[in-house]
């Protein structure tokens, strides 16, 4: 395979993501746009609105956040007039909205999922999807129940690098037997104490701290914990949760891998003393059934001034390929073992760590009634893998799979 033909698959790859976005918007619900509503409104609800309203193929209908301002933020990107709400449940009763776009803090994802299935609406929900193991099950339970399609925000199964990887390396062979596929995501600024905006160390008047806390610990009104969910265990689970469920979902998604056989961890809280009780510094080794293991590593030291770097390396016979959400440049990389292999030394470019593909692939889904790449049961077991991996680290030993957590037949 030349450089040039290994470019051209890649750029194949592009296309047909974004002819199938494309093709969405000629049948659907209503004949025409989508009606969609929004919950959850905060950076990464609008970002979602923003790269939806670039499609063309959606309208909004109400947007939903337990904080006034960022209700009336998400009001003026959708562009016309919107109902708003702070309780998810109010926007769901709106009958003729037919999917939601779920971006509340983790701790609520599951629920509302739940919630919005069970109202009849499909769903996008932002990863990780769930923390609890029963909460997963109950989710693909209720998917299966209600037939609606369901999405979650793990792009990297969408992003072009990481198909033409699967594509040209993994499903063709050529990279013979994995043995390991490295995953990291380092650098995350996320996990860093942000700094509380003036006038925040009173909670606004206009933001309904209960219902953000929801289903998590009840504590008082701590702005550090509204501005840096990332750092506590309830709120987001973790680097391991919170971040390692996008490489592993890749990895798990270029591999065909389900449920893992065992995980361990290691790591700690090494710089930031703020209080948090989830590792800034993290490890972790899970193994499979297929005779492979897949690693992640996670620190948030070199924050800010570091670029974040996360990806994907698969080591096999073939010899060794690997994809990057944020590079560019070289988003993707072949080296060839010459013992196995023939296939020439090749690199390529990415979009970067975008959601467009895989919201487009949702909207098409949504049309065709077909199941998304980041569909329900594929990431159930990816999520599960980071959800071992979270008990192992809290637990201080290796986590076994437990037979109760398979997916009913």
């Amino acid at each position: 395979m030349s450089l040039d033909s290994t470019r051209r698959t890649f750029l194949k790859s592009s296309a047909a993501l974004s002819a199938a976005a494309q093709g969405a918007g000629q049948s659907g619900p209503a004949g025409g746009k989508l009606r969609l509503g929004v919950i959850g409104t905060g950076g990464r609800g609008q970002y979602l609105m923003k790269e939806v309203n670039k499609t063309g193929q959606a309208e909004w209908l109400a947007v939903c956040d337990v904080y006034n301002v960022r209700r009336d933020q998400a009001a003026t990107i959708a562009g016309g007039a919107v109902k708003q709400f702070n309780d998810h449940h109010q926007l769901l009763d709106i009958k003729n909205i037919d999917a939601v776009i779920i971006a509340t803090p983790d701790h609520w994802h599951a629920q509302i999922a739940i919630d919005a299935m069970n109202a009849g609406k499909d769903v996008y929900v932002e990863k990780p999807i769930f923390h609890r193991p029963e909460d997963g099950l109950a989710m693909v339970k209720a998917v299966r129940a209600t037939g609606r399609i369901f999405t979650a925000g793990t792009q990297g199964r969408t992003l072009p690098q990481f198909l033409h990887v699967k594509q040209a390396y993994v499903d063709s062979g050529v990279m013979g037997k994995v043995g390991v596929a490295k995953t990291w995501y380092t650098s995350n600024s996320g996990y860093m104490d942000r700094e509380i905006p003036a006038g925040f160390e009173k909670k606004p008047e206009g933001l309904d701290w209960k219902r953000w806390i929801g289903p998590g610990p009840q504590i008082a009104w701590t702005p550090q914990v509204y501005f840096s969910p990332y750092r506590w265990l309830h709120y987001d689970g973790g680097p391991i949760m919170g971040i390692g469920i996008h490489v592993i979902d890749s990895a798990h998604h270029w591999l065909n891998l389900t449920k893992p056989a065992a995980a361990v961890a290691g790591g700690g809280i090494y710089y930031f003393k703020d209080g948090r009780d989830t590792p800034d510094t993290v490890s972790l080794i899970i193994e499979y059934p297929q005779d492979l293991m897949v690693t992640f590593l996670a620190e948030s030291l070199t924050c800010p001034d570091v670029k974040t770097t996360a990806g994907v390396e698969l080591r096999g016979t073939g010899g060794t390929v690997m994809a990057e959400r944020y590079v560019q440049d070289i988003a993707w990389k072949y080296v060839p073992n010459m013992r196995h292999s023939k296939e020439p030394a090749a690199s390529g470019p990415g979009p970067g760590a975008v959601a467009s593909f895989n919201l487009k692939n949702w909207m098409e889904c949504i049309r065709t009634r077909q199941q998304p790449v980041a569909n329900i049961e594929s990431v159930y077991y990816s999520t599960m893998a980071c959800a071992m991996g979270s008990m192992a680290f809290r637990a201080g030993s290796k986590v076994y799979w437990n037979d109760a957590w398979n997916l009913p037949a």
